[in-house]
């Protein structure tokens, strides 16, 4: 039997309304098999939906599953942020005023406050290292690009099973017109910087089309993973500032700063822009 459970539909990385990463917040998760969320996740077609349920580990203030239209996910970005967003503007009070802690498959995901923004602690990445040469090879084949524009690579897996190949530029990245259909069940992304000066230092984009999403908008997991990359070359210590999703008609602006520990952050705006209730 459905009941009316209480919903948000929160835009993620930008300031600008409907320009950002939409995703929907079911604020009542409870009681729902992993056969409803993953039918609701499909039907909504966004990128990620999660459901807020209670916690089970003792440090968190509360757990989340997330779904994208093609399976479930241990952790991503973007809906960790508009889940934490949705569940302050529903009431929820963290133990620590300062920060959440989220409890997903993943783990315990601290989401802290500050300067306008919410930000989540990247958390480890569970692959690392260079890319193999088969691989490389599939993913420039299918970016359509030359093997040599490809600077450096690397696994920068979280969970979703992300990996990175850097270009030059970022008007490299913008340029992008892949052809997926050659890698059915990939998670990549593209990142190339922007000239010295210029407001964002990456443009990044990331295709995933191993769980049904042809392109992200904006993408906080691989902008955490790929920013903990950065730090281990000594490159995100002062922090930097990401452009993404223009390609889609976005305007994404994802900030990593570093702490002095090496946790790396995400950081960026959030805004719900549908409230009400899902019949779920």
């Amino acid at each position: 039997m459905t009941r009316a459970r209480g919903f948000a539909q929160v835009d993620v990385f930008s300031c600008i309304p409907y320009r950002g990463n939409p995703v929907a917040v079911v604020l009542d998760g409870e009681g729902l098999s992993e056969e409803q969320m993953q039918a609701v996740a499909r039907w909504t077609n966004l990128s990620e939906t999660t459901f807020v349920l209670a916690p089970t580990a003792p440090e968190a203030d509360y757990r989340v599953r997330i779904f994208t239209p093609g399976g479930e996910l241990p952790f991503a970005g973007h809906p960790t942020l508009g889940t934490a967003h949705a569940w302050l503007e529903a009431g929820g009070t963290p133990r620590d005023p300062a920060r959440i802690v989220q409890e997903c498959t993943a783990g315990l995901i601290p989401v802290r406050r500050g300067e306008g923004i919410l930000s989540f602690a990247a958390p480890a990445t569970v692959r690392t290292g260079d890319l193999d040469a088969d691989y490389l090879a599939r993913i420039t084949a299918a970016f359509k690009i030359d093997p040599g524009q490809v600077m450096a690579h690397q696994w920068v897996d979280n969970g979703p099973g992300w990996a990175v190949i850097r270009l030059a530029t970022a008007q490299e990245v913008l340029d992008l017109d892949p052809d997926l259909s050659l890698i059915p069940e990939a998670m990549v992304g593209a990142i190339g910087a922007y000239p010295a000066g210029s407001e964002f230092a990456f443009e990044m984009r990331t295709f995933a089309p191993g769980v049904g999403v042809v392109e992200d908008p904006v993408c906080g997991s691989m902008n955490a993973s790929v920013g903990q990359w950065l730090a281990r070359t000594g490159e995100a210590s002062d922090g930097y500032r990401v452009s993404q999703g223009a390609r889609l008609g976005r305007a994404g602006d994802i900030a990593i700063t570093a702490d002095a520990d090496g946790t790396v952050w995400v950081g960026g705006a959030t805004t719900t822009l549908f409230a009400g209730t899902a019949q779920v």
